[in-house]
């Protein structure tokens, strides 16, 4: 702003407002009043403030909720072109506006190169459990005035809702549906005034969803994008002293990094995840043994792989049995970290085997991960040379395809045209093929595997 540019966003919103520049300085001035702090501006500051004159700190609040009041959603200080509020730490935006612009630019696919969506970053900093434990911003009131515990129960319903969409249908419609509610609803929650126990629990919901709409980036491959609702989720888990959503939101910041071939960063994660949690019970000790061991095998650290392994074994005997939610670790998730363990250490027959032992022990509703794992058994069964079983294993593919909307299993659906493709002359194969292509689109028969 210090050479007088035109501030666009504070622009583009009020121009969405319809308002003159007299009815935006008597709405500021009026909510000056109503704060105790009575402002007199008028339509040449306006003016000022669209052509790039910062307005003074204690007028950005005043314009913000007017703003937010008139168009009906949160307004931050930086959509609006403002400077982080000095009294930030660190200077740097508070968890609650950070949200908001994140997910705000996920709801908008036009906007998502903002984020530096695709990139996976390993310099990110993670926040550790006693830099976030109880830290909060303090309770701002907005639109919202007051909330409730049935408020709480909302957002967690509508996370459960939101969860089973994805592990049916894929990520790639639901995430919006997430960051939409996350930007419209969560975000003027967390800002709400609340008693201290209904604000814990709330933001404590709200981490949990964060979470969920990381790992649904995840699967559409956008990594920068997750990997900051991952780091909400921490700071939002720290805050509620939700030690629970904490490690589990490490853990799947590793899963990720360990996708992506960062097995020194999974490790550091996992091992994150696991100093964090001395008391955890058994289930969530098997999930975080079972991701050191994943880690561990892809560094080549065999006798750490199988004992991270033994322990997730040890651990998933002493579990109870509990209802399915989103994050849970389940005996077919610790077959697959056997399989997972087995393949990166040179095992293929090994790991062949456990899949298709994990894939018996999965719900049939769990369709997005399905497709993924049994694609990777498919193409470890032709790795080994079994043409015919790696096609039937990818027929099964191809008819849960259609129902799912997700990127990673559209590449999955792609690796498979290209290792099917040079076998066309078998009779099998030529069959798979011709099946799949009624129901894949025509931009992925043209993807080549690109590894």
């Amino acid at each position: 702003m210090s050479q007088r540019e035109p501030n666009e966003g504070l622009e583009r919103l009020y121009r969405e407002t319809g308002w003159t520049l007299r009815q935006l300085v008597q709405e500021v001035n009026r909510i000056g009043t109503e704060r105790g702090t009575p402002q007199k501006y008028r339509e040449p500051s306006a003016h000022q403030w669209l052509h790039g004159h910062m307005p003074k700190e204690a007028a950005r609040p005043l314009i913000l909720e007017a703003l937010a009041r008139k168009l009906g959603r949160p307004i931050t200080h930086a959509e609006a072109g403002f400077p982080p509020p000095a009294d930030k730490s660190n200077a740097e935006p508070g968890t609650v506006e950070a949200l908001i612009d994140l997910g705000r630019h996920d709801m908008d696919p036009s906007r998502r190169s903002v984020l530096g969506a695709s990139l996976f970053s390993v310099a990110l900093t993670v926040p550790n459990w006693p830099d976030v434990v109880g830290r909060m911003e303090a309770v701002q009131s907005g639109q919202v005035q007051r909330i409730g515990m049935p408020d709480v129960q909302t957002v967690v319903a509508m996370t459960e809702r939101i969860s089973d969409l994805d592990d049916q249908f894929g990520g790639r419609h639901a995430r919006p549906m997430a960051a939409a509610f996350l930007v419209n609803t969560v975000a003027p929650y967390l800002r709400a005034d609340a008693s201290e126990a209904v604000r814990k629990a709330m933001m404590s919901a709200a981490s949990d969803l964060c979470y969920l709409t990381g790992y649904m980036a995840v699967d559409e491959g956008i990594h920068g994008a997750a990997q900051q609702y991952y780091v909400k989720a921490l700071e939002l888990a720290g805050a509620s002293e939700d030690h629970l959503t904490y490690c589990t939101t490490l853990r799947g910041m590793s899963v990720q990094a360990v996708d992506l071939g960062h097995g020194r960063e999974a490790m550091k994660l996992a091992n994150s995840a696991a100093a964090a949690s001395p008391n955890a019970g058994p289930r969530m000790r098997a999930f975080l043994a079972g991701q050191q061991a994943h880690a561990a095998a892809q560094l080549g650290e065999r006798d750490s792989a199988r004992r991270y392994l033994k322990e997730a074994e040890v651990a998933m005997e002493k579990a109870e049995s509990r209802s399915k939610t989103f994050g849970s670790y389940n005996p077919s998730s610790l077959t697959y970290h056997i399989g997972q363990v087995r393949y990166e250490l040179g095992d293929v027959p090994g790991s062949i085997a456990a899949l298709e032992e994990s894939d018996k022990l999965r719900h049939s509703s769990f369709r997005r991960n399905r497709i993924r794992y049994l694609s990777m058994l498919a193409e470890r069964q032709l790795e080994v040379g079994h043409l015919e079983a790696a096609c039937s294993t990818w027929a099964k593919v191809v008819d849960i395809y259609p129902h799912v909307q997700s990127g990673q299993c559209d590449r999955s659906i792609s690796i498979m045209h290209s290792r099917i493709r040079p076998h066309l002359k078998n009779q099998t194969a030529r069959e798979l093929y011709e099946r799949a292509r009624v129901v894949t689109p025509a931009s992925l028969m043209q993807v080549r595997e690109s590894r």
